[in-house]
């Protein structure tokens, strides 16, 4: 993503190489940074989320937009957060490769503040691009048959490019033509109910029922594909060193998550103004740090290397949720409140671990190529398994909303959700294929913004 916004300097594609003379990274040394960078361990306190749109011309949706539309709208831009340069409420602005918008929210201490925070910062959003014309799109892959273009041209995203293109259309899929919502918690504490393993196993087996509920992209080019979450199965065939979970087999979440950072392959490498960015084919970054490559690495490459890897759950000091689509208005709400109180409220998280575990296949292929993923991005909740896990985790999270003071709001758009979807074996893809079939669909399934 590129920042229109300040953003954590590891997020940052600085055009910038790591600068000379600093001392190479050892093996021992690099393992040791990203076991504890990555999960910072204490009580849950935060929640945050991440909500992507596509931006579609609102008089003739079908046109791609060009890029000077887009920086026209983000130029305006009201400022006023807390840093002087983010929305109203703090939250950050990007862009993606496609041209898709990303709305970062500031971690609020509650699960309402944040959904506050989000909401008006949403509205300062709309209206920006409503002036120019402009409507948000919230599905997780772009429904209308119009040419997919990479509207930025940084030297990462060119090396991304090329990167995967080398395996197939679903990277360029994914940077031009997919949307999400992402939903950022704590990583958890050292023990107790709150645990961090206890935590990452919760949301890898949490994570083909937020698939299959909010599946929202069974179009691509302005036709079916066959999978209600065409979003995931794109994800699932990319690069498997960087898309695949964790090795379940590996005890400690920081010693799987270190190993999988040091075998994944180096997409790219920073240069100097001019240079190229792309890493000799195969380089994995533990080859980098026995020698391969023309340089020794150093503790920037590492940092900067985790931002290129994309698995369902991210560790970043806190637990990112990547699996969930995204969605048409304000439904992004309703996977955060679910995410958040299945893993904060710990009888929610009981209930939760107990209607996952029938899920549970621990041989076979990782999330989320394993089979229970499949089916939910094809199949969603209409899938009878998918469908009970669903509901009994809605069940739990109503029932953990119910005990959440000044949640009622949330509860009722969880509850209103459940009934609308899973109870009757149904996912918001069906209201795009339902619209499609009866000749409704003009326009991208969003409300013009106000």
């Amino acid at each position: 993503m590129i920042p229109v916004r300040p953003t954590s300097p590891t997020d940052r594609p600085s055009a910038a190489p790591p600068p000379g003379g600093v001392t190479p990274l050892t093996e021992s040394a690099a393992r040791s940074h990203v076991a504890g960078v990555c999960f910072k361990i204490g009580p849950p306190r935060l929640v945050g989320v991440e909500v992507e749109w596509f931006v579609h011309d609102d008089r003739c949706p079908t046109s791609p937009v060009l890029p000077e539309r887009l920086h026209a709208a983000m130029d305006s831009l009201p400022l006023g957060g807390p840093d002087g340069a983010s929305l109203p409420s703090g939250s950050l602005l990007t862009l993606e490769p496609g041209g898709q918008v990303e709305l970062s929210s500031p971690p609020a201490t509650s699960l309402t503040a944040c959904v506050d925070d989000t909401r008006r910062d949403l509205a300062a959003l709309r209206a920006a691009f409503a002036a120019q014309g402009l409507r948000l799109t919230g599905t997780g892959t772009d429904p209308l048959a119009r040419p997919r273009q990479m509207v930025l041209d940084h030297p990462r995203y060119l090396a991304m490019e090329r990167f995967f293109n080398s395996a197939g259309p679903w990277g360029r899929i994914m940077m031009t033509g997919t949307a999400s919502v992402q939903v950022c918690l704590d990583a958890g504490a050292a023990g107790g109910p709150h645990a961090m393993d206890r935590r990452w196993r919760l949301v890898h087996q949490l994570g083909p029922v937020l698939v299959a509920a909010f599946a929202n992209s069974p179009l691509l080019d302005g036709r079916p594909t066959g999978h209600r979450s065409t979003r995931q199965t794109v994800w699932s065939r990319m690069d498997p060193s960087r898309t695949l979970a964790p090795d379940p087999d590996h005890g400690d979440p920081r010693e799987a998550w270190a190993r999988y950072v040091l075998d994944a392959e180096v997409l790219c490498i920073r240069r100097p103004e001019g240079l190229p960015w792309t890493a000799p084919a195969g380089l994995t970054f533990r080859d980098w740090l026995r020698g391969a490559g023309e340089r020794p690495p150093t503790l920037a490459d590492l940092d900067y290397h985790r931002t290129t890897l994309f698995p369902p759950v991210r560790p970043r000091g806190h637990l990112e949720l990547r699996m969930i689509d995204a969605q048409p208005g304000d439904g992004w709400i309703v996977p955060a409140a679910l995410a958040t109180v299945l893993l904060d409220d710990p009888v929610a998280a009981d209930a939760a671990l107990a209607a996952l575990e029938p899920l549970e296949r621990p041989e076979g292929p990782r999330p989320p190529r394993s089979d229970v993923w499949r089916r939910a991005a094809t199949l969603a909740v209409a899938d009878p398994a998918l469908r009970r896990a669903a509901l009994a985790c809605f069940a739990a999270a109503d029932a953990a909303l119910g005990r959440l003071p000044g949640a009622d709001g949330l509860r009722t758009a969880v509850g209103e959700f459940a009934e609308r979807y899973p109870a009757r074996g149904r996912c918001p893809a069906d209201d795009q294929l339902d619209a499609l079939r009866s000749g409704t669909r003009r326009t991208p399934p969003e409300e013009a913004a106000p």
